[in-house]
């Protein structure tokens, strides 16, 4: 908006570096906020950070100086995909929000559940620290617990996938 002071875009500088520091500090990949002044007049922010893709080099051109044609040989049938997306597997229990995982209610406690365990609907498998408040997050089902796929203090984000219970 055109009518801002100086002093108006200086706190909003200082409000995006905020956000951007937030992003950094706990590990968000994306963080959009809307700040009003008043009926007309407002700011809306969307600080987001990129990941880093790896791309696999490009495979080297070579030149053949003459080429036979033969006929096409039949290819193996593929191979089921040996890496499975656990956001995706039947039993998938998923972060219902932004924050850090806890697997036991204290540093020193005994863990809410491990592998092999069978619970109960309801039952709190793990917490999720989500601006200071701890969440406690139950099992959606009864069940056993197949796969703890997080690490105790990992940042997760919105519908990461946290264990499988079958």
């Amino acid at each position: 908006m055109s009518d801002k002071t100086d002093a108006t875009r200086a706190s909003d500088v200082a409000f995006i570096e905020a956000l951007a520091e937030l992003l950094r500090k706990n590990e968000l990949s994306e963080v959009e906020v809307k700040r009003e002044y008043g009926e007309h007049n407002w700011l809306n922010v969307r600080v987001a950070r990129q990941t880093a893709v790896v791309a696999a080099p490009a495979p080297a051109m070579v030149h053949a100086a003459a080429q036979t044609v033969s006929a096409p040989v039949p290819s193996a049938p593929a191979a089921p995909a040996a890496v499975e997306d656990p956001a995706q597997a039947p039993g998938a229990v998923t972060s219902p929000m932004v924050g850090t995982v806890y697997l036991q209610p204290e540093p020193d406690a005994k863990a809410f559940v491990a592998v092999g365990d069978r619970v109960n609907a309801g039952q709190t498998v793990l917490i999720i620290e989500a601006m200071k408040t701890m969440n406690q997050i139950p099992a959606p089902r009864a069940g056993v617990v197949k796969r703890i796929l997080v690490e105790d203090g990992a940042p997760v984000e919105y519908g990461a996938p946290l264990m499988i219970i079958e």
